[in-house]
């Protein structure tokens, strides 16, 4: 037999040795020996994981989680998610859309309730960044806000939709949020902000994406441009202006829609980032906010790196994108 033929065979034994063992550890929860199979499945991820088996404990626990989660034991089921990103940390397997999409599932089961989910998503996130940053891989943050969506959870569905490259189904989901939970008046508002935030981020292309989405499907606005509302058009201006670079036409720009931009006190110091980003704007030799709110803005833009590769962002004052 060769070597190759060795392997195959070896790896056909082992799956079948996990399949057996699954098939025991089902049997147990369906007879509702819900303690008794927990300890099993843990007793046998440290058993696989000091052997180096990092795939068939990562599978054994995955599908012991769904399992656990379809008879809705919650905490059997998150402790066994924890396990399969144990597995991952462990091992020196490359992220790839099959496990992203493996933690999203896991993510989605979980109690939204639970400190578990918060706990489990941080991990998750910071594993998905590869050692590359602090974002995490946008794949994953798409997932996770799309199930975040589904939930409901706007707030925290933009969020994830921000570090994602997703800028079409971030539009869709504020289109619903506007409408859903928004005044008339704050229609603008909604797309105002996440343009700004995606150019803090250097994502002209979801930023540009989510502008023209929105702006097209929400069914309180009317066709543009030019646009109704002020905040629109200066958008609009804005990310022609992005493309062009000239510091004049960015400067006069913030200057004629002044009114507008102070219906949100963040506008201003989100423009300030984009001046330093995109127009040669020096950065500030100090924050305009002090104390807790300046600990804040220190949130994100300080220490995150571009998923495409573009260079850190140190050298400017950083932008709290929540």
């Amino acid at each position: 037999m060769s070597e190759q033929e060795s392997l195959k065979s070896s790896s056909a034994r082992n799956r079948g040795g996990v399949q057996r063992v699954e098939g025991k550890l089902r049997a147990s929860v369906e007879r509702g020996d819900y303690y008794e199979a927990h300890q099993m499945y843990r007793t046998l991820f440290f058993r696989y994981m000091s052997q180096a088996k990092h795939a068939e404990a990562r599978e054994l626990m995955y599908n012991g989680a769904l399992l656990f989660f379809s008879y809705n034991q919650q905490n059997s089921a998150a402790d066994l998610s924890m396990l399969v990103l144990e597995s991952l940390e462990k091992s020196e397997d490359k992220v790839d859309d099959d496990t992203l999409e493996h933690l999203a599932k896991l993510y989605s089961l979980m109690d939204p309730n639970s400190p578990e989910r918060v706990a489990f998503v941080s991990r998750a996130i910071k594993w998905s960044s590869g050692g590359s940053g602090k974002l995490g891989h946008p794949k994953l943050h798409q997932l996770l806000a799309l199930t975040l969506w589904k939930e409901q959870n706007y707030s925290e569905s933009r969020y994830h939709f921000l570090r994602s490259s997703d800028g079409e189904g971030c539009a869709q989901m504020l289109v619903e949020y506007s409408s859903a939970r928004g005044l008339n008046g704050e229609v603008d508002m909604f797309v105002t902000q996440a343009v700004l935030q995606f150019l803090c981020l250097k994502n002209k292309t979801s930023a540009s994406v989510v502008f023209t989405t929105y702006t097209q499907k929400h069914p309180s606005l009317e066709k543009g441009p030019p646009f109704v509302q002020p905040l629109l058009n200066f958008l609009w201006f804005l990310l022609l202006a992005v493309d062009g670079g000239k510091l004049t036409v960015f400067t006069v720009l913030c200057e004629q829609y002044q009114p507008s931009l102070k219906r949100d006190p963040m506008y201003n110091e989100y423009l300030d980032r984009i001046g330093q980003l995109f127009f040669g704007v020096p950065p500030k030799q100090s924050s305009s906010y002090g104390g807790l709110l300046g600990n804040l803005l220190n949130s994100l833009m300080g220490s995150g790196e571009e998923e495409d590769g573009e260079e850190a962002l140190e050298d400017s004052s950083p932008i709290e994108l929540d």
